[in-house]
């Protein structure tokens, strides 16, 4: 079988991570998701009928091709088959990209492959998937392995697989700070929900992290997130509604405590992303 092969360099906006929005840069125009149906295996790039992959995916395929689907299958655990690459940022000794089976625990992930905390501090918490999936609690990251189910079961996702960890020196509403103040700048403005939402959240984090916040802007917090979630056309709005709701509904009393201290009563706070 012959077939051509093109590179296309893109903008870097992380919008086009989104399959309709890499379509959309790639035909020339500003990356923004498209509504759906139709979908792209039916109407595509040119509008033709195309299949969105990822390299990881695509990487994926001589092994099956040469091994078998029964080979693969064996990999992970039942219902989430395979490896995937997790890349480990934040507070662990040795960062980095791990290809290990999905289903691997996430205490041997820290532990073991990223080498720990360092200088033996506390575990505070984990962003199992990317920051665009719900936090998880040291007790929760300690329990669930990687896999679509049991992160579902813990209230999060695997999401890209890039795993944060925060040790207890770390500030939870400086790390949602900053995770709002990506999702403010990296929304297309398609959809009101999103452009004026994320917008809003990283307003209310700021006004908090300043000493400003009021008891009114944690169920604003709430409200907004609870509003952007599912009601726009690509999952940019869940994301972040995800990162400003369940960072305060995780560590409600951090964010309590901003307020009543009129501003972080941590020091030296280091989160960036």
């Amino acid at each position: 079988m012959d077939f051509d092969i093109y590179v296309h360099r893109g903008a870097g906006a992380y919008i086009c991570g989104e399959e309709t929005g890499l379509l959309e840069s790639l035909e020339g125009r500003k990356g923004q998701p498209r509504k759906r149906p139709p979908f792209p295996a039916i109407s595509g790039l040119w509008r033709r009928p195309t299949i969105v992959n990822n390299v990881e995916t695509m990487s994926h395929v001589p092994h099956i091709v040469t091994n078998g689907a029964e080979w693969f299958k064996r990999i992970g655990v039942e219902k989430s088959t395979g490896t995937t690459i997790f890349g480990v940022s934040g507070d662990v000794v040795r960062p980095g990209t791990y290809e290990l089976p999905l289903g691997t625990p996430l205490r041997e992930l820290i532990f073991d492959y990223a080498g720990g905390i360092p200088e033996g501090r506390a575990l505070k918490a984990v962003v199992p998937g990317g920051v665009s999936m719900p936090v998880l609690t040291a007790e929760q990251a300690m329990q669930v392995t990687m896999d679509h189910q049991a992160l579902n079961a813990a209230g999060s996702m695997l999401g890209t697989g890039g795993v944060v960890v925060l040790d207890e020196r770390q500030c939870m509403v400086r790390a949602a700070l900053v995770i709002a103040r990506f999702f403010r700048h990296e929304s297309c403005g398609q959809c009101t929900q999103c452009r004026e939402g994320t917008g809003w959240l990283h307003r209310l984090m700021v006004s908090l992290e300043a000493g400003t916040g009021t008891p009114s802007d944690l169920e604003a917090i709430d409200e907004v997130a609870r509003f952007m979630d599912g009601h726009t056309i690509c999952a940019l709005a869940d994301a972040a509604a995800w990162g400003s709701g369940w960072f305060l509904r995780r560590f409600r009393q951090e964010f309590e405590a901003h307020v009543s201290h009129h501003g972080c009563p941590l020091a030296g706070t280091s989160f960036e992303v």
